[in-house]
């Protein structure tokens, strides 16, 4: 029998299933109308048809209001409109847990990108010694981070995995009494979740999806292409931001970072015990059912009675774990080996500490933090730094800092920022002594401008009592004229002698974090993503010329905007000039939902990006290459595009337009996270300080998701317009990268609906200003399906171009209502008489739309 195209299996058990599980769920009555689910599906006609007449979205809700519902006064016209937005809400949830449960069966588990692929594909091409010899030193890491853009509180996310199992053993009974609790658990938390909160809902995904799917895959790799031989190596690494992200987060405090440490060594020990007590019902042979029964009593006193005492060390365990090997294998013919391999290499993949607890800070902190610190010295007559530091030259201001150390006390400083500051890194020094190294060993900079801002954080670790850190610091270039000089700045690094014998002693690797979301936000989608891709190349040759292994660490999100959609092709992509023995990126939000949040997602993504590696570094060696005339024309279409988004974001309408037209004052206002919108204090908006997610989301709430494509258009439209479209075809057609970009583009705009704000180009004060979007949007478009040669967008993905029609459908009527609300508050706020009170209850629609349309979106934010 042969298995059915992609799109048609995404039909029969993705699209199928959901119209059959949503009439039942339209059916059951959850409040005091209990025609509302009948309504709904009407709404949504409504508003489709209301869209294609261009009329706007206050006249499809007041002609439905009139004509089905017969409504007439605003009170039951907001009530109604509150109805509906909880139904939609739940009916995203539906649609999740459909697509979860159907994603073995849509995604082909053994197919492209998968180990056993990479394994088939090896044996073929004889490479299988060159195969071994890269996973021996290779590496992904996947970084989960609290940024805000999940609005599931814990109680939905246990019902959307008891919901997927439900569906996908097709039990109706079941799937009725869950889509009915699903009615009746509120989707809204009442407080904003403080950092351990969100550290709490994290770790979920590291217990139940990232472990056992992490240690399965190596497993696999040691029994079948290993030959049985240990991997020493941790091909899979996690690392975890929530509670060690100070930067812009003012709740994040020293208590938190060690109570996150604590809970994520618990969680990983608890792992192992009921790993241990599973193998206990099996090893009962002679000499070894001792051994074990040890372990077991040990990790339990260790993850229940412990307050923070350890009974076993990660020695020890080991220890006991091979010495139970030795004897399974010399004893007991290898009974059970299997299932002890698996739980030894998970031990080797986590330790005691799970995933690495990176802590952050921007360097515009560490500034103050350092003066204060010098004031400090100064005024106690210490002779650690001279009083005249801030008059002396960089080069002097290094050799101050190659000399610096000392025994600071957080207790001698006034500045709660500085008091922090300090603690945090001696906190590191905590988590290390009771996780291990790997607990804690990376100091983040965030807005990292200049080798100073490394020396003076690294002099910072060293006055801690600290004189060869064990933690390594990593830079975080963002903007495009940091990228620029990130190569001139590392070999300003590299040549200090203090900091190079640091390396030495960190094995001679740095690690360098490149940023996505504001690189994009600064310099729009095309140069943020070439400066990236050229950062690296320069990074990359910067570092082997002074032996040092560097390794990228990439702030990824969820949308292409923010450096994600097909993240595994990209890292296919990167030619052999780009240093790829580490794969990291962070994660966040609803992608750690879709893209990991099931054992069969977790591992399909994990194996793309793990095969990506293998496909740029063994597979597809020196191919991505990209030429002298291709990186020419890769640069010409990043200052195009560069040079039509600055004219864009300097125009003057640009702050009022996201301000007054826009969700983004709302962000601020949800309990989706415990990080402020903004990093600055100040009541008005400072486009510097203003978070990438806020500022990506509010587009995708209008719709319009500008930082994925604008300026594509433009660029693209100049090598046509002057005959040289021939030059950005062929890049199109040999380069991968540029392709996975476009793609990735693509997208966005199939993710934009322009005829849901086609009303603001009537407004007096912005309609110019949105035609502009309008006009770039339309060209992007055009051009982008010229280039694929297509007829319609994601024509070569039409399984996830059907998600995305579905998902907006879902969402349309969400969407209008938001609309709706921002056009009323507008409204009333011009009114003579203001009325504050019905201002708040349009701006709760508002607020609460923002949580369905996200959620929907998957990587919109």
């Amino acid at each position: 029998m042969y298995t059915l195209p992609k799109i048609e299996r995404f039909n029969q058990n993705v699209l199928s299933k959901y119209n059959i599980y949503n009439s039942v769920f339209i059916t059951l009555p959850f409040d005091s109308i209990d025609n509302i689910g009948a309504l709904l599906p009407l709404f949504t006609d409504v508003c489709e048809s209301g869209f294609k007449k261009q009329q706007t979205p206050k006249e499809i809700v007041d002609f439905f209001t009139n004509k089905y519902s017969h409504i007439t006064e605003e009170a039951d016209k907001i009530d109604i409109m509150f109805r509906f937005i909880q139904y939609i809400e739940r009916q995203i949830v539906l649609f999740d847990a459909v697509e979860d449960a159907a994603f073995p069966i849509v995604n082909n588990m053994e197919g492209r990108g998968s180990l056993r692929d990479i394994k088939e594909k090896a044996d073929a091409k004889g490479k299988k010694e060159e195969l071994i010899d890269f996973l021996g030193n290779f590496n992904v890491r996947t970084v989960l981070t609290a940024h805000p853009t999940q609005f599931y509180p814990g109680s939905v996310l246990g019902i959307i995995n008891d919901l997927t199992d439900a569906i996908r053993g097709n039990n109706l009974l079941n799937i009725k009494e869950l889509l009915a609790q699903l009615g009746k658990t509120p989707f809204i938390k009442n407080e904003k979740p403080n950092p351990f909160d969100e550290a709490v809902s994290l770790i979920w995904y590291l217990e139940n999806v990232f472990y056992s799917t992490s240690g399965d895959m190596v497993h696999y790799l040691q029994k079948n292409v290993f030959q049985g031989e240990s991997i020493q190596n941790a091909l899979i690494k996690l690392g975890f931001w929530p509670g060690g992200d100070r930067d812009g987060n003012p709740y994040v405090t020293t208590e938190i970072t060690l109570n996150v440490a604590e809970r994520l060594r618990t969680s990983i020990l608890k792992c192992y015990y009921i790993e241990i007590r599973n193998l206990k019902r099996k090893l009962t042979f002679f000499n070894v059912d001792i051994l074990v029964a040890e372990l077991e009593q040990k990790l339990y006193r260790s993850v229940f009675y412990s307050k923070g005492e350890i009974y076993i060390t990660l020695e020890e365990f080991k220890a006991q774990l091979n010495k139970i090997k030795r004897i399974v294998i010399e004893q007991h013919q290898s009974l059970y080996l299997d299932q002890l391999e698996a739980l030894l290499i998970k031990v080797n993949l986590f330790g005691f500490h799970f995933a690495t607890l990176d802590i952050r800070q921007n360097s515009r902190i560490h500034d103050a933090v350092f003066k204060d610190i010098h004031g400090f010295y100064v005024n106690s007559s210490s002779d650690i730094f001279p009083e005249n530091y801030y008059d002396l030259t960089e080069d002097e201001k290094f050799e101050v800092l190659s000399n610096v150390k000392g025994n600071i006390d957080s207790s001698d400083f006034e500045d709660e920022i500085t008091k922090s500051t300090i603690e945090s890194i001696q906190a590191i020094k905590v988590i290390q002594t009771n996780n291990g190294e790997l607990g804690a060993n990376r100091y983040i900079i965030s807005n990292n401008e200049s080798a100073l801002n490394v020396l003076e954080t690294f002099a910072m670790i060293r006055l801690c009592d600290w004189e060869s850190p064990t933690v390594d610091v990593v830079p975080l270039f963002e903007s495009v004229e940091d990228l620029l000089s990130a190569h001139t700045i590392m070999e300003q690094l590299y040549t200090n002698p203090m900091y190079a014998n640091h390396l030495k002693n960190r094995e001679m690797k740095q690690t360098i974090m490149l940023g996505f979301s504001d690189g994009t936000k600064d310099g729009g989608y095309l140069m943020a993503n070439w400066s990236i891709y050229k950062a690296k190349e320069a990074l990359t040759a910067m570092s082997r010329k002074y032996g040092i292994k560097v390794i990228f660490f990439d702030g990824r999100g969820g949308p292409p905007a923010r450096g994600g959609g097909k993240t595994h092709k990209f890292y296919a992509s990167l030619g052999p000039n780009i240093e790829n023995k580490e794969i990291q990126i962070t994660v966040q939000g609803q992608t750690i939902s879709s893209n990991f949040g099931t054992l069969d997602s977790c591992r399909y993504n994990l194996e793309n990006l793990l095969s990506a590696g293998v496909t740029n570094q063994v597979f597809s060696k020196n191919k991505n290459e990209l030429s002298l005339d291709e990186k020419n024309v890769m640069g010409q279409l990043a200052d195009l595009g560069y040079e039509k988004y600055l004219s864009f974001k300097n125009h003057p309408k640009f702050i009022p337009y996201l301000e007054q037209m826009s969700t983004l004052k709302y962000y601020a206002k949800t309990n989706i996270g415990s990080r402020p919108s903004k990093r600055g204090k100040s009541e008005q908006l400072d486009f510097k300080d203003l978070r990438a997610i806020p500022f990506v989301g509010s587009w995708s709430q209008l719709k319009q998701n500008v930082p994925g494509f604008f300026g594509v258009g433009t660029a693209l439209k100049y090598f046509e317009g002057t005959e040289q479209w021939d030059k950005v075809q062929d890049l199109y057609d040999n380069s991968l990268f540029f392709k996975t970009l476009l793609e990735n583009s693509m997208m966005s705009i199939t993710k934009s609906f322009f005829p849901l704000t086609a009303y603001m180009k009537k407004d007096p004060e912005f309609g110019e200003f949105w035609q502009i979007i309008y006009d770039e949007f339309l060209e992007s478009k055009r051009l982008l399906l010229k280039i694929a040669g297509h007829e319609e967008l994601m024509e070569n993905y039409p399984d996830g171009k059907a998600s995305i029609q579905i998902r907006e459908r879902i969402v349309l009527p969400l969407l209008t209502i938001q609309q709706y609300a921002l056009l009323r508050i507008n409204e009333l706020n011009k009114e003579s008489v203001i009325d504050e009170n019905l201002i708040k209850v349009y701006e709760k629609i508002v607020m609460r739309s923002l949580f369905g349309n996200t959620n929907a979106s998957r990587n919109s934010a």
